[in-house]
């Protein structure tokens, strides 16, 4: 597994089943001490593999019981278990390990990893930054369910990924457990750490909604909040049925992370989200974290269809047409929409460049154009629904939209809107 953008991020060799992970984390000295219990299996016959961790310090390593040699080397955390592995084999590797997690920069300026907040932190790992609190498999095609127990001091709370399974406090410290049933990629698990209103409510067919605001953003949000149960019901209708066991947002302060992501089934936003963005994120639920890309490459897959997600919502709720929105983008004078085809970013410091997200939904647009608006919104439906908590490639859907509509000739798309340098022709 060698990602074209991040060619040190993710292992070959093993495929994660489950991650347990239990953190210990003290704000005030920014201390955390962790273990991390992999569950893998071995895909070919192994005498030693890698984990991604940066920085923090190991403690110690085991495999299956039994100690096991293991060195560092910048990222790559190797590891000699006691043992060979034969191909097949279902092992367990247990890090100890502590230290002041760090906040990695991306290619691209933004801070990911672990960012230390006014009250607490904030776990973010868009592309490579799980690799800052704990250590894993980090590269989206290879997902696991996780069972992630935070304990903070008492006051504080701890807020992850999917169900709340288990609440303690003892000692003067409070250990939350939260477990993710559905397979998810490490860039998508998140911890947010601090003082937190917590909302429960009831979404479409009863769905739990779980938020968690930062209470100096709790008058500004509310609004826009109460309209994520409406905003995942008409998501459901465009996409399928929702595909995770609950849904929410989480809502730090503004200056806490630069950019709102689509952490699996509880987006983190940097203070209230405008309206858009909420959609934005709650589509990536559908498109990246149920069907995530196979590599970085392929991140129009995800930003494409979130973006395309918002033109379409303002099309329902009397906004411009998704025509007219593609018309404006279009005719724009702006050169960076053109600096590179979605399906090929000029690198990884432009994985979340324009051409990925406008671009990309412009793509869709030109599909729908295609084959028209009753087969075109059965293609958003069951695209999420063929490759439910898997992984895709461009060529994947290129493939798939082909084999779906075979009298159709997409060849112009392809060469044009997807894989093409500079403006296409006019539409």
């Amino acid at each position: 597994m060698r990602d074209p953008y991040f060619p040190k991020a993710g292992n070959g060799g093993y495929d994660v089943d489950h991650y347990d992970l239990t953190l210990d984390y003290t704000p005030a000295t920014r201390r955390l001490v962790a273990t991390a219990v992999i569950r893998a299996r071995a895909t070919k016959d192994l005498s030693a593999f890698d984990l991604d961790l940066a920085g923090l310090h190991v403690d110690s390593v085991g495999v299956d019981g039994r100690d096991a040699r293991y060195n560092r080397a910048g990222q790559e955390l190797t590891v000699r278990p006691h043992d060979d592995l034969r191909k097949g084999r279902v092992f367990r590797t247990t890090v100890r390990y502590s230290g002041v997690p760090g906040t990695l920069t991306d290619p691209d300026g933004s801070a990911e990893g672990w960012l230390p907040t006014a009250d607490g932190a904030l776990g973010l790992g868009e592309p490579v930054g799980s690799m800052a609190w704990f250590p894993g498999n980090d590269h989206p095609s290879d997902k696991a369910t996780y069972d992630i127990t935070v304990t903070v001091p008492q006051g504080l709370q701890a807020v992850s990924n999917g169900e709340l399974a288990d609440r303690s406090t003892r000692a003067g410290r409070t250990s939350y457990h939260w477990h993710v049933a559905q397979p998810m990629a490490s860039y998508l698990a998140t911890v947010a750490i601090g003082h937190f209103d917590i909302t429960r409510s009831k979404g479409p067919g009863g769905l739990p909604v779980l938020t968690a605001v930062d209470p100096t953003q709790a008058k500004a949000s509310a609004a826009v909040l109460a309209r994520l149960p409406e905003i995942v019901k008409w998501e459901e209708d465009t996409f399928g049925p929702y595909p995770f066991s609950s849904v929410g947002a989480i809502v730090d302060r503004p200056d806490d992370a630069g950019y709102a992501l689509e952490t699996q089934n509880r987006p983190v936003f940097p203070g209230a989200p405008e309206l858009g963005t909420l959609v934005h994120e709650l589509a990536h639920q559908w498109y990246g974290d149920c069907v995530t890309p196979k590599s970085w490459r392929d991140m129009w897959l995800n930003e494409g269809f979130a973006t395309y997600a918002q033109w379409l919502w303002d099309e329902d709720h009397g906004g411009d047409t998704a025509e007219k929105t593609f018309r404006s983008y279009y005719d724009a004078h702006d050169s960076a929409l053109w600096a590179f085809p979605p399906a090929t970013p000029s690198g990884a410091a432009h994985i979340s460049g324009s051409p990925v997200y406008e671009r990309g939904a412009m793509v869709l647009h030109k599909i729908r154009q295609k084959v028209g608006d009753k087969a075109f919104f059965a293609l958003l439906r069951a695209w999420p629904a063929s490759h439910r908590y898997g992984n895709a490639s461009t060529a994947d859907f290129t493939a798939y939209v082909e084999h779906r509509f075979p009298d159709q000739d997409f060849g112009e798309i392809w060469k044009d809107w997807l894989y093409g340098q500079g403006k296409p022709a006019h539409p």
